[in-house]
């Protein structure tokens, strides 16, 4: 089975690596919001990677409380100054997820974003968007790679490009 190319590789054929165009000639299917996500059912069980985009365009507003889940009491919400800090003016992508267990990963941050408490601390900060209803989830298998790697080559291309991670994966401007 062939691979799908990498995003540097569609980077090379086209500048918009980073935009749904991009990830989809790069392999990533779904494109769908979270609520969506949840009813669908259609994430495959496989190991992957994800991505959470925006509307091109879109600029921030932020809330000042996470709806996210407490889990053991612990609340989610960054302060605005941090969330504003970490923003990546001009990404579509603002979270590089990565699962050995896509539908299960998915369906635990989706709950996460409904409020229910689950363990699922990573990308919380795009809870904290006043528009995460739109955002957009589309996901990669990963048969013959291992999902922690191919996460870890995104990220470093993605700072290639901005010079800094995704919104959602840059928590050590938190300082948290």
């Amino acid at each position: 089975m062939r691979l799908p190319p990498s995003l540097r590789e569609v980077a090379e054929v086209n500048d918009g690596a980073w935009t749904r165009g991009g990830l989809e000639a790069a392999g990533f299917v779904g494109w769908v919001t979270f609520a969506a996500l949840i009813e669908l059912g259609k994430v495959p069980q496989a190991g992957g990677v994800y991505v959470v985009i925006q509307a091109a365009g879109t600029e921030p507003d932020f809330l000042a409380s996470n709806p996210g889940g407490r889990f053991k009491g612990r609340d989610p919400t960054i302060d605005v100054s941090a969330l504003e800090a970490n923003w990546v003016d001009g990404a579509e992508v603002v979270y590089i997820g990565k699962a050995d267990k896509l539908r299960r990963r998915l369906r635990q941050f989706a709950q996460f974003g409904a409020g229910k408490p689950i363990g699922h601390w990573g990308g919380r900060l795009i809870w904290q968007l006043a528009r995460s209803s739109e955002l957009l989830v589309a996901w990669r298998e990963t048969p013959d790679e291992v999902p922690k790697e191919v996460e870890t080559r995104m990220l470093a291309e993605f700072r290639a490009v901005y010079g800094q991670p995704p919104f959602a994966n840059n928590p050590h401007l938190l300082g948290r």
